[in-house]
């Protein structure tokens, strides 16, 4: 599979780190610290198939490429790895093919869709979101909170964003799940992610269709309303690309601050209701236990040098956002209590001119945060149902989340009686 301009597949040095297997989801920062020590921060690595890649670690060697978008655009169509891709390799949802979207193109064509999509996603009223974020976390919370258990990763974290980004597309609450199931297939980068983004993308360009067609008080409609002219496959791109966005990373921000909630003492007191150390936790997870921890990706438009390595033009970079947040050099520089201390200077949304758009960032913390406020203010007793340590996430490199995180509480009725 070769992409248009793309490059003719070159020699790279052998990779040295296969990019998977369990350490990158049960002891990453140890499996971060190694790589420092052996690699330096720009270390050669392997994906499937024996496709290779550079995965940047250092702080320094992050701002560096995110601050560089000329050297280092989001430029899918100059790898020159094209040649070496098959037609159903499982990252390449993950990865991108060349297409006209917010998130796979560089330079102008990505600031064209950019100023389509920001004001769209500014748009969206706070307190509204806020209002209907607590309306569908209170409906989750009453099908299991007369049960005295359940699994807050399937029975509310996944299913809330879900959600909430039907209401803001428009779309009915009853074909949640499917969307949901398809982006976590995504996601995971397996066997079946190639089917599912197919599944997804029919989705989306159905949707686009709809609106188009009956135009309502929606994020599709204000974007198809932009008076700039833009085709349906890059509205649906782009919807792909913003539901993608918002899904998992949400779901996962939320679980990872309320189990840190369940297993460090410090923020015990939020379990009586206090609401300074959601923020705090919150904080501390984009710094420590960021939901996204690898993100594909740049490419090198030229030959280069990063750090000590010699980048070849078309060289993959994958943005390690998770490894790049806890290098020891930005630590001692600013101290080890910055997760504490309400420090927003960390990779978890990246940076430069490709970071997370800023009304994106917003959209989903007040959905994180509401979830769980709402769950705390609901089920103010909530714990672990098994030792932390029994805690499984989930088999991704890219994306740290949980597979499932049980808890047990004091059964209350449900808002509308029990259930």
């Amino acid at each position: 599979m070769t992409a248009p301009g793309a490059a003719c597949p070159v020699p790279h040095e052998r990779a040295s780190v296969p990019l998977g297997g369990p350490r990158f989801h049960t002891d990453p920062h140890s499996l971060y610290r190694e790589m420092r020590r052996d690699h330096g921060p720009v270390v050669s690595v392997e994906l499937p198939g024996g496709i290779p890649a550079w995965l940047v670690i250092g702080y320094r060697e992050m701002h560096q490429i995110t601050n560089s978008p000329e050297l280092f655009p989001r430029d899918v169509s100059l790898w020159n790895q094209w040649g070496n891709i098959p037609p159903d390799w499982p990252l390449l949802p993950m990865v991108g093919r060349p297409m006209p979207s917010i998130y796979f193109t560089a330079g102008a064509e990505h600031r064209r869709h950019l100023a389509m999509v920001e004001p769209a996603l500014e748009s969206v009223d706070p307190f509204e979101l806020r209002r209907v974020g607590e309306t569908l976390a209170d409906r989750l919370i009453d099908g299991f909170c007369g049960r005295g258990s359940a699994d807050l990763v399937a029975d509310f974290a996944e299913p809330l964003p879900v959600l909430v980004l039907a209401w803001l597309l428009g779309i009915p609450d009853e074909e949640g799940p499917k969307l949901a199931w398809l982006m976590k297939k995504l996601a995971d980068g397996g066997a079946d992610a190639q089917s599912a983004h197919m599944q997804f993308m029919q989705f989306i360009t159905h949707l686009v269709a709809v609106k188009r067609a009956a135009p309502g008080d929606d994020l599709v409609s204000r974007m198809l309303a932009f008076p700039a002219p833009f085709t349906d496959e890059e509205y649906a791109n782009d919807l792909m690309a913003i539901t993608a966005a918002g899904h998992l990373p949400t779901s996962d921000w939320l679980v990872n601050s309320v189990r840190l909630m369940l297993t460090d003492d410090r923020f015990a007191a939020a379990m009586g209701g206090g609401r300074r150390s959601v923020d705090q936790a919150m904080n501390e997870v984009l710094w420590e236990d960021a939901p996204t921890s690898i993100l594909a990706g740049r490419w090198a438009a030229r030959d280069t040098r990063l750090a000590d390595k010699t980048i070849r033009a078309g060289d993959l970079l994958l943005l390690g956002l998770a490894a790049a947040n806890t290098d020891p050099h930005v630590r001692q520089a600013v101290g080890e209590s910055i997760a504490h201390a309400g420090n927003n200077a960390h990779f978890a949304f990246s940076h430069g001119e490709y970071r997370c758009p800023f009304p994106a960032q917003q959209i989903a913390e007040t959905v994180a945060r509401t979830g769980i406020e709402v769950l705390l203010d609901r089920l103010p007793d909530v714990d672990l149902a098994i030792p932390a340590q029994n805690l499984v996430r989930r088999p991704s490199p890219f994306l740290r989340g949980m597979t499932s995180l049980p808890v047990v509480f004091t059964p209350v009725r449900a808002l509308g009686g029990f259930q």
